[in-house]
């Protein structure tokens, strides 16, 4: 496994006026690893995750995406605040004003990171192989004239979209779904279907909020094979959310503890499952009291 970082974070902060939701976070992410982000209800960890994908624009703190070759600061692409030394700076005046007009979370995924979310986000009125080709518009011909004439390249394109929507449909087994509304699959399927629609968006990270919430043992273990797939036969590196704990320990090459927006805690599986100040988080404890 490469130890190459794909994602820096440092000194991640997030304030809601007077509410500090994240204080110095800071953390990295491996590439072609599974890390998984852990925490009591309320600790921030889909803060991180809005930040991370650019849903939230971060009060302080730096963000570094290492993917498709090239590093993103994903706060500079949101579109940073003006300040005053920018009036005297005219190229760095014009790149804010730029990302000020165009930035915003498409490019976060053009970067090369992508996501699902806590809450399935999926276009339910849409078939389930529709949801994957829609999903794929920054990689097909979006030329109106190609369109309208039906050219040989707009062809091969709209076929190599619909084989590698139909590639990941079978990765998460269903193919056979493929013309239902997305809206009449059953929740866990639907939790699959919106992990390929991810995919299809060609990212080099895929952060998973919360995958497992809702389903049955089998869901789950079927879950983690499509994870591990990802990581050891597409990879792609991992970054989740997820109560789950034995999913959590059983899949996880690292894992980082948040609690009331602070990271009290990163390692491996076994240096975590035994961390005092892990379990006076989760039990509500005193730390003195569990030692």
């Amino acid at each position: 496994m490469s130890e190459e970082i794909v994602l820096s974070v440092d000194r991640l902060a997030m304030h809601f006026g007077g509410i500090k939701a994240l204080n110095d976070v800071s953390l990295n992410i491996k590439r072609n690893s599974i890390s998984a982000l852990i925490g009591p209800n309320g600790a921030g960890k889909t803060t991180v995750f809005n930040c991370l994908t650019g849903f939230y624009s971060a009060t302080g703190g730096t963000i570094k995406l290492n993917a498709r070759g090239k590093s993103t600061d994903v706060v500079k692409v949101l579109g940073e605040p003006f300040e005053l030394g920018d009036f005297i700076s005219p190229p760095k005046l014009l790149s804010r004003i730029y990302y000020k007009m165009f930035g915003g979370t498409h490019l976060v995924n053009r970067a090369g990171l992508a996501r699902t979310f806590q809450n399935i986000r999926l276009f339910k009125e849409m078939s389930v192989v529709e949801n994957l080709l829609v999903a794929q518009h920054m990689w097909i011909n979006r030329n109106m004239l190609a369109g309208v004439f039906n050219t040989r390249a707009f062809r091969k394109a709209e076929s190599q979209a619909l084989d590698h929507a139909f590639y990941w449909l079978e990765v998460v087994d269903l193919v056979d779904c493929a013309n239902r509304l997305a809206g009449e699959l059953s929740y866990g399927q639907q939790r699959r279907l919106e992990i390929a629609r991810a995919m299809c968006t060609r990212p080099q990270i895929i952060c998973l909020d919360e995958p497992a919430a809702g389903l049955n043992p089998q869901e789950t273990e079927a879950l983690s094979r499509i994870i591990r797939l990802l990581r050891d036969e597409h990879d792609l590196t991992v970054l989740l959310i997820e109560h789950d704990m034995g999913m959590v320990m059983s899949i996880s090459d690292h894992i980082v503890v948040l609690d009331h927006g602070l990271v009290i805690a990163q390692g491996g599986p076994e240096a975590i499952r035994s961390d005092p100040k892990v379990i006076a988080a989760y039990l509500g404890a005193e730390e003195e009291e569990l030692v």
